[in-house]
């Protein structure tokens, strides 16, 4: 088995392929520059998912409070399964039933720059420093570490910053669709 299917072992388990739209992930390329993607995810909360290309995966973490442009706000990350490369492209919904259910939107995306160490390195050790230059999400931005499951999102107080914190979930619009959670349901 290779390292991409024996990272997607959790993905692949939680899924039953043959009712659900989710990618199954293969072996998709990975892009010249890293990509980052942001997706809505309305399911038994309605939460944030903030995904990192690396290592032939996505790496994820839920953000209930979604990412903030405000340096002061500290925004709890949970980490999730990697999910697979084509995960960045995924907007639609999750039938009932399934892990997930629940309408998901791509509400930003973008490439990123780790900064500092390397990113398995950095996420080792606890602590990842990064810029996104994003549709929505621009500059420095930090997570780290402060229990075993549990990270923290902060914006890094640049010329990027500012007090707009984090649009609501449920208004928020699709940044390749220009769609809402409940189009996406609407529609599904």
């Amino acid at each position: 088995m290779g390292r991409v299917a024996r990272d997607l072992t959790e993905y692949r388990r939680k899924r039953d392929f043959t009712r659900t739209t989710e990618p199954s992930g293969g072996d998709g390329p990975p892009t010249a520059a890293p990509r980052f993607v942001v997706q809505i995810h309305d399911a038994t909360t309605t939460h944030f998912d903030f995904r990192l290309e690396a290592d032939g995966v996505l790496k994820s973490w839920a953000i209930p409070k979604g990412p903030s442009t405000d340096p002061h706000d500290k925004r709890l990350a949970v980490p999730t399964e990697d999910h697979p490369l084509e995960y960045r492209d995924f907007e639609g919904v999750i039938d009932r039933g399934e892990y997930g259910a629940g309408p998901v939107i791509i509400w930003d995306e973008g490439t990123y720059q780790v900064e500092g160490r390397p990113l398995a390195n950095a996420l080792r050790r606890g602590h990842l420093s990064f810029r996104l230059d994003g549709g929505k999400l621009h500059g420095g931005y930090a997570l780290t570490r402060f229990r075993q499951d549990a990270w923290l999102l902060v914006k890094r107080a640049d010329r990027h910053a500012s007090d707009r914190g984090t649009p609501d979930p449920q208004r928020a619009r699709s940044t390749r669709t220009g769609r809402t959670l409940r189009q996406v349901t609407a529609e599904g």
